[in-house]
């Protein structure tokens, strides 16, 4: 099942057509895509009874939005990726280092982003999306929590993320705009294997990062059992699990993102995100 929104309302995406949920189960689901996650499984098994002929919107799309717009919480991870870790100066971690954007920041997949002043980088990630609250979750049960996958840009303000000492992570990541997410949000039996997609960065038609999720050093399962441990997750939460190298910052020269980009954001299976820049507002 693939999971959008068009106009602030939950549709379900099969192809290039889409069924608005709420208006075609007469009000029996929610339309507000929040509200739809909170009754997953259910919404799931209403899924299951769509015929084709369901499915008469056409999707275009420009029009899409964050599919899950209004997450409780969004946590995210550094150097998940032993090739970014490396470009980064460090040694892979022994244990997830954690941090947040701030839910503000998230967007949909085609967006222009302000850019505010500094050096604004890139990273392109998998993002997982919890599906049921959630709480110490073995890791061979973690995947029953997850409603599906999406593509998420974890944008990065370089100065301000890295100010003080200790550094400030979570503001850096979080200026308007800063968390674009989509196309779609897919269910996890839509893959071969979830846990190994291809994951691709390109500026301006260039490819500036590229792995595969199965490099992960904490995969999505093990990074929910570690989360649910310390904390309850909810339904709509988001796991940015991290980016593979090529980031910017770790460029010679290092190279940040100007009004004249374009940034495209891929997800084997999911598809792309594609945001353009403006000027910093002065």
């Amino acid at each position: 099942m693939r999971l959008a929104v068009v106009d602030g309302r939950a549709v379900l995406v099969r192809g290039d057509r889409a069924v608005d949920v709420g208006a075609v189960s007469r009000g029996g689901l929610p339309a507000d895509p929040m509200a739809l996650l909170e009754r997953w499984q259910e919404a799931r098994d209403w899924a299951a009874g769509l015929a084709d002929t369901a499915y008469d919107i056409p999707v275009d799309p420009g029009a899409l939005g964050a599919p899950v717009p209004r997450p409780r919480q969004v946590f995210a991870v550094a150097l998940n990726y032993p090739p970014h870790a490396a470009e980064a100066g460090y040694t892979p971690p022994e244990e997830p280092l954690v941090f947040t954007k701030f839910p503000a920041c998230v967007t949909g997949p085609h967006t222009t982003v302000p850019l505010p002043p500094g050096k604004v980088d890139w990273e392109v990630e998998l993002v997982a999306v919890i599906g049921r609250e959630t709480y110490r979750v073995s890791e061979d049960r973690a995947w029953d929590a997850v409603a599906g996958l999406t593509v998420g840009q974890d944008l990065s303000e370089r100065v301000s993320q890295l100010r003080g000492i200790p550094a400030q992570f979570s503001l850096g990541k979080s200026f308007p705009g800063f968390g674009p997410t989509g196309p779609v949000l897919v269910t996890p039996d839509e893959f071969d294997d979830p846990d190994d997609l291809e994951i691709t960065g390109l500026l301006n038609g260039k490819v500036v990062q590229h792995d595969r999720t199965k490099s992960m050093i904490f995969p999505v399962p093990d990074l929910v059992a570690r989360l649910s441990a310390v904390v309850p997750l909810f339904p709509g939460d988001l796991i940015f699990t991290g980016t593979p190298a090529g980031v910017g910052n770790r460029m010679d020269p290092p190279r940040y993102l100007t009004p004249d980009d374009e940034l495209v954001s891929r997800v084997e299976g999911i598809g792309e995100l594609r945001q353009r820049f403006t000027p910093a507002h002065l």
